[in-house]
């Protein structure tokens, strides 16, 4: 009898707290559904690749799956289109990168979305310098020789950019090497190198990790690396300035956003899952296999560094006088 006493007033005790909760304390924290990331790059990328590994990381940490979209084209409009029209409830993450959250912002007149106001950051995730690639069979095969030969045949060499930041990187190096080049839009990274291993257009400017191995397999040349100091997993590759071009530097990076609808809650809580882990000692030395930089910084960093990359792609267009879309 004592013992069924006890029994009731231990069961009594625990209905009375459980009565004392909602039904949302019972339901497994955020996130406890499939989470998707949206690319605005076709596979083979340095966001695609960003994405994939973070994914990966992000699935152990949470125990839920976490799959990545590619949603290439339209200089991204795609794939942020598909981000923002989703339900805002931070299972539907952006990984975008300067083109999408910077670049267009000074390359389109009439942009369908604001890049700060429709966006709520998460954290950075990597910077890469941009390595300029050429065509094998091109007539030039270093950095001053396609200076060179662009010189002697203005508006006959054409370049590759598969965002409108590459886009402007070429439009950059154009202005600072004093050359006319033409560029030849593409749907992504991987597509442009494509075409400069098949001699379809002079040289394109991507991620070291789109370019890296297909120099050393001979399908591209990598004439230069736009940054102040070699890439260790390039050492060969000369840097712009010691190939005869200083004060050309130029680098993609990559982001995480939602939309800026999403709840305080879940976009705090992702933030802090992604800042982790974009701090581990893993992902550093994936990155620097990769020859790119892993960054790290939460919400209120990124808002700023965002800030500062537009202005400077805003200064890029006006000094290249590049036209607005």
């Amino acid at each position: 009898m004592q013992r069924r006493l006890l029994l009731s007033a231990m069961l009594g005790l625990t209905l009375a707290g459980l009565a004392g909760h909602t039904p949302r304390a019972f339901a497994q924290t955020f996130p406890d559904r499939p989470i998707k990331f949206v690319v605005p790059f076709g596979p083979g990328s340095g966001t695609d690749t960003s994405a994939r590994y973070f994914a990966r990381q992000l699935q152990e940490l949470t125990g839920q799956p976490v799959v990545v979209e590619n949603k290439p084209g339209a200089n991204g409009f795609i794939a942020v289109k598909s981000v923002l029209s989703a339900a805002p409830d931070g299972y539907t993450v952006f990984i975008g990168s300067n083109s999408t959250l910077a670049v267009n912002a000074a390359l389109f007149k009439a942009l369908p979305y604001d890049p700060l106001k429709d966006f709520a950051p998460l954290t950075m995730m990597m910077r890469s310098p941009a390595m300029l690639a050429a065509s094998p069979k091109a007539p030039y095969s270093t950095l001053q020789e396609l200076i060179r030969y662009a010189r002697e045949n203005p508006g006959k060499v054409n370049f590759g950019a598969g965002s409108a930041g590459y886009q402007l990187m070429g439009e950059l190096f154009n202005d600072v090497a004093g050359i006319k080049t033409v560029y030849v839009p593409f749907k992504g990274a991987g597509d442009a190198i494509t075409a400069v291993a098949s001699d379809t257009v002079g040289y394109t400017f991507a991620e070291v990790t789109a370019v890296q191995e297909l120099a050393k397999s001979g399908k591209v040349r990598a004439l230069a690396v736009a940054a102040n100091r070699r890439v260790g997993t390039s050492a060969d590759v000369p840097t712009a300035a010691e190939a005869g071009l200083p004060g050309f530097e130029a680098y993609t990076w990559v982001g995480a956003m939602v939309s800026a609808k999403t709840p305080a809650a879940e976009t705090a809580k992702l933030a802090e899952l992604f800042t982790t882990i974009s701090k581990t000692k893993e992902i550093q030395e994936f990155y620097e296999r990769l020859g790119a930089i892993p960054m790290t910084g939460g919400p209120a960093q990124m808002h700023e560094f965002q800030k500062k990359e537009i202005a400077l792609w805003q200064r890029i267009v006006q000094k290249a006088h590049v036209p607005q879309q």
